[in-house]
């Protein structure tokens, strides 16, 4: 018998309260752009059963910055408040942490020259 080898991450899937919030926030503050294909987070939206509620700490998305500093002050120009950091880590990485709409948690992290992302 082989081991099951999966090929690569496809998506995320995330429910959200309010769908165009919650767009806005990636595009926005993020930068993200809106695909139709090979989604890396998939975004859905069913009112129905009402308002989400994500518990602290469950879950979170990791994104690579270029300058922890930088990206910083944008957040500061946008209004948007780091709800954790600057943190460094031994290997010299330095993270924040913000909120997306829902309490998504987003991890923002700088990474020194050198070093290997896998």
């Amino acid at each position: 018998m082989t081991d099951l080898r999966v090929k690569k991450l496809l998506h995320t899937r995330m429910r959200v309260s309010d769908l165009d919030e919650t767009i806005r926030f990636y595009t926005t503050v993020l930068g993200l752009e809106v695909i139709n294909s090979d989604e890396l987070i998939e975004l859905t939206s069913f009112p129905p059963s009402g308002q989400v509620k994500v518990q602290e700490d469950l879950v979170h998305l990791a994104f690579q910055v270029e300058s922890l500093d930088e990206t910083i002050a944008l957040l500061n120009a946008q209004g948007v408040k780091i709800t954790d950091g600057p943190t460094t880590t031994s290997s010299g990485s330095r993270f924040i942490f913000i909120d997306a709409p829902d309490g998504y948690e987003i991890e923002l992290i700088e990474r020194p020259a050198g070093v290997k992302i896998v």
